[in-house]
């Protein structure tokens, strides 16, 4: 089969002429096709650059033709213009156009008029969308990759139309984030509505609905100090940016945005700072994300008891996600156990009633979270990005609405007056959504070892702002 690709200004009279004659030959010839590209005046220089650097061509006039291999495959073969395919057209089918002039700026003319009217009627329904804004920092890492293709999906988001994604990365490159565009639009997925990158704050968190900070701590590599030297710069960094973003998002957000912290390092710390920053923003759109700990300890719980990891839920986080935390057993439960007494796949036992050896769960287990948090941050990225972005997906269905009103998340939040806490101190408590909405959980115990352990946590993170505020 012969296809050919007419390309054009829409007021063009050649491309008229072009046109009419490609429709007579395939109206008349069963093998062959036409595809019709109509460019707008003003935008017809630069496509036609594009097209032709694309495909090495060089071509100045209006209209453009090429032939496509369809059998073959690879790039087109160029023909040129409407003298070149009015030769190629004579030579190999006989077939001619005698268009006077007046019907080709007759054509022409019709052609802008059907094509402006497109233009309005697409640009009248595009206004009528409303996409939900999506805000992704660092979005060259690998959290990021595994993300977008979960992310922009109705498991996540039920009740969206369309959703506009915005990739920050203030150490990437125009060149790199354009990359991770051509990425996400090449999957094609039906809510994604338009990709943008940006490579400064500019227009940072502009209109935003939802919010996900991925940014870690910057150390200068190569440089020799000691740890407590490379604490404070990374400290510090991390403080200078995290209020700054917390200023954007307090004047260019959507007051109903959520804000969620995910990463390695000083994750309390840099909620804090935002919730500091974003004053006219109620606190309870911030989290900061618990998930990953809880995912170990859930690990090593299921190893213990012989079961999946997802057979064990609503284990606990407390504390400082990124320093001193607790991994509390008191809320969790275990599906499929294989021991005295069984069930249906949805009967559950408490752990605890199964785990009887006190002195495995206050030590012992708390040193193998400790242990696994490591061994995780020292694997490939692949495999820790993948493990945060599953945390945040989590996390995300549940405040979007799907998750049961029984199930427990560790998140850090701001705890004003919890459990004897001081306030302006985001700490890791357990958390239930209802509604999409979280309310924390007072139907814990937490007694007195615990509450020396969130006095220590919290002032762990007093130290940590107060370090990130020194000049």
């Amino acid at each position: 089969m012969a296809k050919f690709v007419l390309a054009g200004k829409t007021d063009c009279p050649h491309y008229a002429k072009a046109e009419l004659l490609a429709d007579c030959l395939q109206q008349t010839l069963p093998d062959f096709s036409v595809h019709k590209i109509s460019i707008v005046p003003h935008e017809w220089k630069e496509w036609l650059e594009t097209t032709c650097k694309r495909n090495g061509w060089k071509h100045e006039q209006s209209p453009l033709v090429w032939r496509e291999l369809v059998a073959q495959g690879g790039k087109g073969t160029l023909i040129g213009g409407f003298s070149d395919f009015l030769e190629h057209c004579q030579g190999f089918y006989s077939v001619t156009s005698d268009m006077p002039t007046e019907m080709m700026l007759s054509v022409a003319a019709e052609n802008l008029q059907t094509k402006m009217s497109l233009v309005e009627e697409e640009q009248h329904r595009l206004s009528l969308i409303k996409p939900v804004h999506i805000w992704i920092t660092s979005a060259l890492s690998p959290t990021c990759h595994f993300l977008i293709p979960n992310l922009l999906s109705a498991e996540v988001f039920p009740h969206i139309s369309a959703i506009s994604l915005h990739l920050l990365d203030l150490e990437a490159s125009e060149e790199e984030l354009q990359g991770v565009k051509m990425e996400a639009e090449d999957l094609a997925l039906h809510l994604l509505y338009q990709v943008t990158i940006h490579t400064d704050l500019e227009q940072a968190f502009q209109g935003a609905d939802v919010i996900l900070l991925l940014d870690e701590c910057w150390s200068d590599d190569g440089k020799t100090e000691d740890e407590e030297e490379k604490k404070k710069k990374q400290v510090k960094r991390i403080s200078d940016r995290y209020r700054t973003y917390g200023q954007l998002i307090d004047t260019r957000a959507n007051k109903e945005v959520k804000v969620m912290v995910s990463g390695d390092s000083f994750v309390n710390l840099r909620c804090s700072l935002l919730l500091d920053n974003a004053r006219s923003i109620d606190s309870y759109r911030f989290i900061s994300m618990a998930t990953q700990l809880e995912n170990e300890a859930r690990a090593i719980v299921a190893k213990k008891l012989k079961v999946k990891t997802s057979d064990v839920t609503n284990v606990i986080v407390w504390g400082n996600i990124s320093g001193s935390f607790y991994a509390d057993l008191q809320k969790a439960k275990v599906f499929n156990y294989d021991g005295a007494i069984k069930g249906p796949a949805f009967f559950s036992q408490p752990v605890r009633k199964i785990l009887h050896d006190r002195k495995w769960l206050e030590t012992d287990f708390q040193d193998l979270v400790c242990h696994q948090r490591a061994a995780v941050a020292s694997k490939s990225c692949r495999a820790a990005g993948m493990s945060v972005a599953n945390g945040i997906l989590t996390v995300l269905k549940a405040w979007n609405g799907i998750c049961g009103p029984h199930e427990v998340f560790s998140m850090g939040v701001l705890c004003p007056g919890f459990y004897d806490l001081p306030e302006g101190i985001v700490l890791s408590v357990p958390v239930s959504f209802v509604d999409g909405k979280w309310s924390v959980r007072f139907d814990v115990t937490v007694g007195d070892e615990l509450k020396e352990r969130l006095k220590i946590s919290a002032s762990e993170l007093k130290q940590e702002k107060e370090l990130g505020s020194e000049i």
